[in-house]
């Protein structure tokens, strides 16, 4: 049963399961709130937990706390305590690997707040008592960043936060040709040549989009064999990683945001690419290569068609989502950070 935590002016509960937060009440406090990802949402959280991040942390204890006011939520704090860089903290339930972009889920209004609260109870909690923060994938701009220094501040505690990974995005406005025009005159030649030759050559390559259930399922097995085609990728998908991998594609494509598509080569799978289409904008979250055609670059010419899509269906941005690969650069991205946030007595 979830614990009931009071404090003045705010009601505190402390869950055991994500089962006790409705998904429907989660998901529009999380639409509402001052960082709406697919990564906030109640279907990823909770299934990133069920698999501890496809297998990412063996030991972890749930640390779920909503906060309300007059029966309606204000916020939830997402966390678990674990053993991280040689010592026990709390930690974001998302962080670290396969989550591009973690926060807390509260209206901007009502940060500073529940937050405030939030550390006050953790203070109390013996479970929680004396363990620092160390939240990883924060979005630069997001206003948990200052609400932590002010609360530090308050305190006297300790805080520190550092650029932890670049987030790569395309601005968008208007055509797919206007988004060409705007790079650089090489990379403009050269994306346009391989699409071109991908286009004209003697296989007839073909653009295609999952749009049924029956289409999801035979395409995640496609999926996740062109992603093991890379040795590196080959070792990520661990068991526990394509269950939550699985389940990820089925509750995107059930809440209407999952954007799979395939490039394909005399009806043979090229390329894919795993996309969110979430918030007016294409968050870029994996992909894979079949090996055979690697002479029409099909990661590019994929690429290029995810780009196009977004572009001729009003998305105002594509986004690369964590890393520095050349080719994100090369395609006219420009960076964004999430930060490493670290909060603790002195």
């Amino acid at each position: 049963m979830p614990g009931i935590l009071k404090r003045i002016d705010m009601q505190f509960t402390r869950h055991h399961d994500f089962s006790e937060i409705p998904a429907v009440s989660w998901n529009t406090l999380a639409a509402a709130g001052i960082s709406d990802t697919p990564f906030s949402r109640h279907e990823y959280v909770s299934q990133w937990w069920k698999t501890r991040g496809g297998g990412e942390w063996d030991q972890a204890e749930l640390v779920l706390i909503s906060g309300s006011e007059n029966g309606m939520p204000v916020g939830i704090a997402a966390l678990f305590k674990a053993q991280h860089d040689g010592r026990t903290a709390l930690l974001l339930a998302g962080s670290i690997e396969i989550s591009d972009y973690l926060d807390l889920i509260v209206r901007a209004d009502d940060l500073q707040r529940f937050l405030g609260g939030l550390l006050d109870l953790l203070s109390r909690m013996p479970e929680c008592r004396g363990l620092p923060l160390d939240w990883y994938n924060l979005p630069d701009d997001s206003p948990t960043l200052k609400a932590l220094e002010t609360e530090a501040a308050r305190r006297g505690w300790a805080y520190h936060a550092e650029i932890y990974r670049p987030t790569p995005r395309v601005y968008l406005s208007g055509s797919f040709e206007a988004f060409l025009d705007r790079l650089e005159k090489k990379q403009r030649h050269e994306i346009r040549r391989k699409v071109r030759r991908a286009s004209e050559g003697p296989s007839p390559t073909a653009f295609q989009l999952v749009r049924s259930a029956a289409q999801l399922e035979a395409g995640m097995g496609s999926f996740f064999q062109l992603m093991s085609q890379d040795a590196g990728k080959a070792h990520f998908l661990k068991p526990a990683m394509v269950e939550h991998l699985q389940s990820v594609m089925r509750s995107a494509f059930s809440g209407g945001y999952l954007w799979l598509g395939f490039l394909t080569v005399n009806g043979e799978n090229a390329a894919v690419a795993l996309n969110f289409d979430y918030g007016n904008k294409l968050w870029g979250y994996n992909s894979g290569v079949n090996r055979d055609f690697l002479e029409l670059s099909p990661g590019w010419v994929l690429l290029a068609h995810q780009i196009k899509w977004a572009c001729e269906n009003g998305r105002y941005e594509f986004d690369f989502m964590r890393g520095d690969e050349e080719y994100k650069y090369r395609f006219g991205g420009v960076n964004r950070y999430v930060m490493r946030a670290r909060l603790g007595a002195s």
